[in-house]
């Protein structure tokens, strides 16, 4: 039976950038106001000693994942570069009608005829118009009974930022890893990817008399409880999207001791 290819390693990543100057003092007191309960004692029956530390994402990781990259040459990065400085974000924008305008703008484009297309400008301005951003909740990644990755949802009740999103999905198309999900817009929050796991004994190497070994396991909690009580709680509220940007893989502590994506690049989002 042939091998399983390996998967791509993957280098870069497409998102929103959720820290703003309006956003950053908002999620300083969410994340505070968090991290306080989520450490303490008993925060989860499934973690006597609370959520660790490490485990609750710093400020400047928050982030929107539209798609990943393995970009292993220069060039490839370059590519990508070149079309996100060459994305036209107020076409983007004006392609992409909220939930239920589809007709609404049919019927539009009738009336037009009829009076001459007078209601043109107005229509494209409605539809150019900035997205805006609220971040809700705790939802978690797997089944809530046993799971290592907790995050926020961006409220999008007319699918508008959705459809942005998937719309610049398809145009980097060439460049994303495939992926069979659909896209899940989301916030992470907490990833105990991050934290110091339980670690057990792995099996021996090199046969009978080797060294066994201590394998690290991912630390899961349950948190059906953790969901309940944080699924009304606001992270950030109403905040538009100001840039789209090609992130590097991997976290590191930059100025300040503030852990934060590298920017290989981005572009600003039209202001109105």
């Amino acid at each position: 039976m042939p091998a399983r290819p390996s998967p791509p390693r993957l280098t870069h990543f497409l998102a929103i950038p959720l820290v703003t100057a309006i956003s950053r003092p908002q999620l300083q007191h969410s994340l505070r106001k968090f991290k306080d309960a989520a450490t303490q004692p008993n925060f989860t029956s499934s973690l006597p000693e609370g959520i660790p530390d490490q485990a609750i994402r710093p400020l400047e990781t928050l982030h929107l994942t539209l798609g990943v990259m393995s970009l292993l040459t220069l060039e490839r990065v370059a590519g990508v570069l070149d079309l996100l400085q060459s994305l036209d974000l107020e076409d983007v924008l004006a392609g992409v009608k909220p939930a239920g305008e589809v007709n609404r703008a049919k019927d539009s484009r009738t009336s037009e005829t009829k009076t001459g297309g007078g209601g043109q400008v107005s229509r494209e301005k409605t539809e150019q118009r900035p997205i805006f951003i609220t971040l809700q909740g705790l939802h978690s990644m797997h089944s809530p009974v046993k799971t290592s990755v907790l995050y926020a949802s961006p409220l999008d009740p007319d699918l508008r930022l959705y459809r942005f999103c998937t719309e610049l999905r398809e145009v980097f198309k060439e460049f994303l890893v495939s992926e069979s999900r659909p896209l899940l817009l989301h916030a992470t929050i907490v990833n105990t990817i991050y934290a110091k796991g339980l670690r057990k004994e792995g099996g021996s190497r090199g046969g009978r008399g080797g060294r066994g070994g201590m394998k690290k396991e991912r630390l899961e909690l349950d948190a059906r409880e953790v969901v309940r009580e944080w699924e009304n709680f606001t992270w950030m509220e109403s905040v538009r999207v100001e840039k789209v940007a090609l992130l590097k893989m991997g976290a590191k502590v930059g100025e300040g001791s503030e852990e934060k994506y590298e920017v290989e690049g981005d572009v600003d989002m039209p202001e109105s």
